[in-house]
């Protein structure tokens, strides 16, 4: 039972699959029929959307292009029919000078399947119906997203069918985008009694009228060798469609010559004008390099030149410091100028207040306790100069009284404080000479 069952499933894949080849395959035959009958037909007339050879074909490529094509799967998960322009319009986005945008814009055709009849008469038109179809093809997975396998644009057959078009550029169209034929409520319907006369062969004929000559002598009496002359006229219209068909053959052949010379020299002209456009880049490029070059050469003159102003900034800068330095260095006096000076000061101060002390203690003793004491001192010179030195300095040190010169040598002669009271004593009337001769303040005053 499960032999028989695998076998079923395997008879009914290769019925699908050989159901969808042949599909396939008429598909194609019929499609390159209908190529040829409309060269044939442009021949003698101009095509347009009257004529039955356009329609057909245009029902023919509209079945191709819609050959197992994916539906679109809507909100809630059902999948709606969708129109080989939906592919179309995604697939020849990328084509230069497309007419893609303009079909889109279209303000009386609103349905996809409608664009896409649209479509075939411009692009038809426009003698590129066969590019728009290579690059379709091209964008590979964009066909993958919207056709299942076994479609005839996945197929090699695409590439025959891309062939087949390009014969269609040699013919000079002209349809009215506003006509029924753009009526996208109805399929299109392809019909096939153009395409299936039969044409008996030579061989045929012959036998025929053996067959006919045998029934004739077999039967009546009155049957005669005139009776004989339908299949010679037979053979007369065979050849006389021979001749046509190879006339027609000829025709398009020399109308697809005339078309791929134009071709050939539309490109050459292309080639040339690519050529002269490439020569100006070159020599744009060059001017361009050249002027970097000089640029690049004026911008390290100019880096160079700013280093060297920026060198001499520095060493004037650092000039001006040291001199700076050195003038406020200078503003200052040394610390043993300002000791030295501030000595001599104290020491003025000190001779000028002794002397002041000795001439009031002079006036204030008698002649008594001056005589006494030069006794004295004649009497014990040793004891009296230790003695009055003694006492000279008991008397002084209890008779000296607090005097602005001894607050100068409370703090430090190098200090700025110091320094600004030794400038104020500076200007005072007791400013001394450096030369002037001085004894230690530490020595006692001699009486004498």
């Amino acid at each position: 039972m499960a032999s028989f069952s695998l076998g079923l499933s395997l008879s009914r894949k290769k019925n699908v699959l050989r159901n969808a080849a042949v599909e396939r395959k008429n598909l194609l035959t019929v499609c390159r029929l209908s190529v040829k009958t409309l060269i044939d037909r442009s021949c003698f007339e101009t095509i347009d959307d009257s004529a039955p050879e356009f329609v057909n074909f245009a029902s023919i490529l509209e079945q191709v292009l819609s050959h197992r094509l994916k539906g679109q799967i809507t909100w809630f998960g059902y999948e709606s029919p969708r129109s080989f322009w939906d592919y179309i319009r995604v697939a020849c986005s990328k084509v230069s000078h497309s007419c893609i945008c303009s079909i889109e814009n279209m303000e009386n055709v609103s349905s996809s399947r409608a664009k896409g009849r649209a479509w075939i008469r411009v692009a038809l038109m426009e003698k590129r119906l066969s590019e728009y179809i290579i690059a379709a093809l091209r964008d590979y997975k964009t066909t993958r997203r919207f056709y299942d396998d076994g479609a005839i644009v996945l197929g090699e057959e695409a590439n025959m069918l891309a062939g087949m078009l390009l014969g269609l550029n040699a013919i000079d169209f002209s349809f009215c985008l506003k006509g029924e034929g753009l009526d996208g409520n109805y399929p299109a319907v392809i019909d096939y009694t153009p395409y299936l006369k039969f044409t008996q062969s030579s061989d045929s004929i012959s036998s025929d009228e053996e067959e006919l000559r045998t029934l004739g002598s077999s039967g009546s009496e009155s049957s005669t060798p005139e009776n004989i002359g339908p299949p010679f006229i037979m053979d007369e219209n065979s050849w006389y469609n021979k001749c046509k068909r190879v006339e027609q053959k000829y025709r398009l052949a020399l109308e697809q010559k005339c078309y791929l010379e134009e071709l050939v020299r539309l490109r050459e002209a292309h080639f040339s004008e690519s050529v002269s456009q490439n020569k100006l880049l070159l020599q744009r490029i060059e001017d361009i390099e050249l002027n970097h070059k000089l640029e690049k050469e004026q911008l390290e003159y100019i880096i160079v030149e700013l280093q060297d102003q920026l060198t001499v900034l520095k060493n004037n800068d650092l000039r001006a410091r040291q001199e700076l330095t050195n003038h406020l260095t200078n503003q200052w006096p040394s610390p043993g100028d300002v000791e030295f000076n501030a000595v001599a000061l104290d020491t003025l101060r000190y001779q000028k207040h002794s002397e002041r002390w000795d001439e009031k203690r002079f006036h204030s003793l008698g002649p008594l306790s001056a005589d006494a004491s030069l006794s004295q001192i004649s009497f014990d010179p040793g004891q009296s100069q230790d003695g009055n030195g003694k006492q000279g300095g008991s008397h002084l040190s209890e008779g000296k009284e607090d005097t602005p010169s001894l607050l100068g040598l409370c703090g430090s002669l190098t200090s700025v404080a110091s320094y600004k009271s030794l400038t104020s004593l500076k200007s005072s009337e007791y400013l001394a000479s450096p030369t002037t001769d001085m004894t230690s303040p530490g020595l006692t005053p001699s009486w004498t």
